[in-house]
């Protein structure tokens, strides 16, 4: 008992206690809304926790050498998809085995994690150096690739958690800046009733001025070298031309895609029949829960079945209705602490492998977890990503598990370590 009591001592209790009131949780949720499939995260949760002991018994380096291998091998998973994939609900990204399935891009998550912490690790790795730049932006965009031609839009927005982590390591802030000029432009769409028509036109034009003004002052007034400026010169003409055939890319989606993004523009009630049906009731159903909800298993749109998909990705609207802003507000601040707790872990780690692998991890939850609440209260369009830990599905909670336990591993070792 000693001796056990000893090995347990290393373990974060904070982080394992937060992680097991999720998915049980979670299982309660499911289970009202579909008593059988309830039953079966219930298993799933169960293997989670086994292989998260096998994890713990395995050597910390087994996950940086064997990360080069982990890494091609969901690669190349999600390229079996085009030959071997099964297609459900319009999109094939799902391997079928029996009465089995199985989402292999969760786990090539896992992959590129484990890949971009060991590549970052290197000793001579320098952000600031063009090759090893490319490199580690070429180790997240290769399975993004592959994701965008399945494709699957929503995977793809979570590969862009792993800026994050290379933001940390010290890649320049601009792209951020970006996104956030990006998120203006769809304000002023929105504005328009226009979701991407002229006003990307007008970012378009905004991008190209800027960065004229930039490139004159870097090269000429501060009398930079220019070849040291072609990355940035790079991204401003990549964003220039990305505003241009956005529209046209737009008219090119499918009707059900183009009225996914309208949606948030003209209003789900607009494209009640159609997409914006499952938005409609889900916001519904929230909405009635009130401050405290209308108790366990007596929601009336979560029991009358009103919202497809409401055990996956629609999960928290049964949260919603169930247990009110309460339940809502605790589950919220579950998740907050959760992730917060492992970039605090993350940011005290010894090792740069662990750092990024935490950061990287950390990130991957935090996208997952606000596009997907977004998603459900009408702040984002519909674009198919599960609730970590919550939404029904083994592929989710087994791959957000073992890198859940993977770094509860590392975050052992290195507070045992006696560097």
């Amino acid at each position: 008992i000693q001796n056990i009591m000893k090995w347990a001592e290393g373990i974060d209790k904070l982080g394992i206690t937060l992680y097991i009131l999720l998915c049980v949780f979670a299982i309660l949720n499911i289970y009202s809304v579909k008593e059988d499939l309830g039953q079966k995260q219930l298993i799933f949760f169960g293997i989670s926790l086994f292989v998260g002991f096998i994890i713990f018994l395995m050597r910390t380096k087994f996950f940086e050498n064997m990360s080069p291998i982990i890494y091609v091998g969901g690669v190349l998973l999600l390229i079996g998809l085009f030959p071997f994939g099964t297609e459900i609900l319009g999109q094939k990204n799902w391997y079928k085995f029996g009465g089995f399935t199985m989402q292999p891009v969760e786990f090539a998550k896992i992959g590129t994690a484990l890949m971009l912490a060991n590549y970052v690790s290197n000793p001579d790795f320098n952000i600031n150096n063009n090759k090893d730049l490319y490199i580690s932006l070429a180790i997240v965009a290769i399975p993004g690739v592959v994701v965008l031609m399945i494709p699957d839009v929503g995977s793809l927005l979570v590969f862009i958690a792993f800026a994050i982590a290379l933001y940390r390591e010290g890649l320049s802030g601009k792209l951020f800046i970006v996104g956030t000029l990006f998120a203006g432009v769809f304000l002023i769409a929105n504005y328009l009733n226009d979701p991407l028509g002229w006003s990307l036109w007008y970012f378009a034009m905004f991008i190209l001025v800027v960065g004229a003004i930039w490139f004159a002052f870097n090269a000429f007034a501060l009398r930079r070298n220019i070849y040291s400026l072609l990355p940035s010169v790079g991204i401003i003409i990549g964003l220039v031309a990305l505003s241009m055939i956005s529209p046209v890319i737009f008219e090119k989606l499918p009707k059900h895609q183009q009225e996914r993004v309208e949606v948030l523009y003209k209003g789900e009630r607009e494209f009640r029949d159609t997409s914006g049906y499952n938005l409609l009731y889900s916001k519904t159903a929230i909405g009635s829960g009130g401050m405290t909800g209308k108790g366990y298993k007596q929601g009336s749109v979560t029991q009358g079945k009103f919202v497809p998909e409401q055990e996956t990705d629609y999960i928290f609207c049964t949260v919603g209705e169930e247990w009110g802003f309460v339940g809502s507000a605790i589950l919220i601040i579950c998740y907050t602490l959760f992730i917060g707790r492992i970039y605090y872990l993350a940011e005290n780690q010894k090792s740069t492998f662990n750092r990024v692998f935490g950061y990287s991890f950390a990130s991957v939850l935090l996208i997952h977890f606000a596009i997907n609440l977004g998603m459900v209260m009408g702040l984002f369009p519909t674009v198919g990503i599960p609730l970590p830990f919550f939404s029904y599905g083994g592929s989710s909670l087994l791959a957000f598990s073992i890198m859940t336990f993977i770094f509860f591993k590392l975050n052992y070792a290195d507070k045992n370590s006696l560097v």
